[in-house]
């Protein structure tokens, strides 16, 4: 119990230093966002009328006054999911912006990470149950080889190939221009088909570091006293490899695949971006490329909460599967 209990505590207090943080880094910076977006929408040789200035100021929803006052009031909008209107997408909200990329994030780079971590586990653990033979050195080899290519390579050649070449699938964005999001088939088959190339390309090279990490952590844990200890006995091979080997070795990739997972709200910028995915990877590009520090801000926050959420969740899930670390904990 006192391994969770620290676990808990280590968790709210680095939350809380990366909420502050997260309030701290843009108040911090020079300029004025409300002066940024008027020069942008009148030219940056024309005046700048006061008056203008201080009416975006109010519409934009700029914070005045001390900062402690701000503070609180920052606290208060991450409560309420209020986080201000979009500096490049005005006057559309930043909440309203986010929720209309995360479902395409979560469903492309969610699907993907999972299948990769399990496709990944699995040849790892099948290579270390099959170390020193043809079957290792083909899956290590492989993925290493796969490893050393550029991903944006290996996505303009799928683009290429599938999309100009053979005209098999769109060569991007998240559906076509003649449907409209909705819960139809039309538009759900033509959102499939778009998310094909780009989840063919983060699967390529998803699972190589989950092959790698899984095959190396399982031939160290089988070369342990007690794996050899459990040979000693006469117990059977798989069985040594699933409950002595496998069983401990996942645990690296456990946590591994819990922070990937909660990586997962920062979006994958260069996958969204060389294929016009309408997810917050692109989002989060735009926003840095005009200066939205609202929008931002908010991306950057949620990227921390899911981080620091699933990392406290994979600790716990550390604990269950491996009692020597509440031990540990308790001496």
């Amino acid at each position: 119990m006192l391994y969770f209990v620290r676990r808990a505590g280590f968790f709210l207090a680095t939350l809380w230093a990366a909420v502050t943080l997260n309030f701290l880094i843009p108040r911090l910076q020079p300029g004025d966002p409300a002066q940024a977006m008027l020069n942008r929408l009148q030219g940056e040789t024309t005046a700048v009328n006061p008056a203008q200035l201080e009416a975006i100021r109010k519409l934009l929803g700029t914070p005045d006054g001390n900062l402690l006052s701000q503070y609180w009031d920052y606290l208060g909008a991450i409560c309420t999911g209020h986080f201000g209107v979009s500096y490049s997408y005005f006057p559309y909200t930043v909440t309203a912006m986010i929720s209309s990329a995360l479902p395409w994030t979560l469903i492309l780079v969610g699907v993907t990470q999972m299948l990769s971590f399990a496709i990944g586990t699995l040849l790892g653990a099948w290579a270390a149950y099959r170390r020193n033979s043809r079957v290792d050195s083909v899956i290590t080899l492989g993925s290493t080889f796969v490893g050393t290519l550029p991903f944006f390579w290996l996505a303009l050649l799928l683009i290429f190939v599938f999309a100009i070449t053979l005209n098999w699938f769109p060569d991007g964005g998240g559906y076509g221009g003649g449907s409209s999001p909705s819960w139809t088939w039309l538009f759900v088959s033509d959102a499939f088909q778009h998310s094909v190339l780009p989840a063919v390309a983060l699967l390529i090279t998803g699972p190589i570091g989950w092959i790698i990490g899984m095959r190396n952590n399982m031939v160290q844990t089988l070369g342990e006293d007690y794996a050899r200890l459990a040979r000693a006995k006469g117990l059977p091979r798989r069985r040594i490899a699933l409950t002595y080997g496998a069983r401990i070795a996942i645990l690296p990739n456990v946590t591994g695949f819990a922070i990937a997972l909660g990586s997962l709200l920062g979006g994958t910028v260069l996958v969204e971006t060389i294929f016009n995915y309408p997810g917050l990877g692109r989002l989060l590009l735009e926003a840095v490329s005009n200066k939205d520090y609202p929008l931002m801000q908010a991306l950057f926050l949620f990227t921390t909460i899911g981080v620091l959420t699933a990392n406290f969740l994979a600790d716990v899930t550390y604990g269950f599967l491996d009692p020597r670390v509440r031990r540990a904990e308790a001496v």
